[in-house]
């Protein structure tokens, strides 16, 4: 592959990963939106979806490349799915909490009273919220990604595409009670 071919699958992971996380970040961000009109409060940190969802999905691309050990490879797709999930939602935490400590260090006379009066404050809910929303934006990513290694590449994409298979009709035995007897039907 050709440098030129790699950067340009870069960005088309990128830009791909970054509509995923995007489409997340602006559902929580119309959710927020709407909590915050009802008790008529502006809402102006619309630009942060967009930011939020490319450096989101750039971390995710970068950490998707980073083995989790043997343990992981030899166990069922979901100990990956959940493991990745929980790690990449720990890090979404401390980002979280790191970005609030550094927006309010200069209202609580520096970082660290900044992040005390954030666990002593309401922000923590919001941190948690948005923890809470991204971490099913990741579960559902990583997920996805572990059908797509399976499927192949664009096989995701076919499957989707392709129209549903016939629903195939298969007798059913349902138990049916006789004299105090179960005994099988054919349906």
């Amino acid at each position: 592959m050709t440098f030129g071919q790699k950067l340009k699958e870069e960005i088309r992971a990128v830009v791909a990963a970054s509509l995923y996380f995007g489409c997340w970040i602006s559902a929580l961000m119309v959710i927020k939106w709407l909590v915050l009109a009802e008790y008529q409060i502006a809402f102006h940190r619309w630009s942060m979806a967009l930011v939020g969802a490319l450096v989101l999905a750039k971390v995710v691309l970068v950490l998707e490349h980073v083995s989790l050990g043997a343990w992981v490879r030899r166990r069922p797709a979901w100990v990956e799915v959940v493991l990745r999930t929980a790690l990449y939602t720990l890090g979404v935490a401390v980002v979280l909490i790191l970005e609030k400590g550094f927006e309010g260090r200069h209202a609580a006379g520096g970082f660290v009273p900044a992040l005390q009066n954030l666990f002593r404050q309401a922000d923590i809910h919001h941190v948690g919220a948005t923890t809470l929303c991204l971490s099913g934006a990741l579960l559902v990513y990583n997920a996805l990604s572990v059908i797509r290694r399976h499927l192949g590449e664009g096989g995701l994409i076919r499957m989707f595409l392709a129209p549903l298979p016939e629903e195939t009709t298969t007798k059913t035995m349902h138990p049916v009670m006789t004299d105090g007897k179960a005994e099988l039907n054919d349906e």
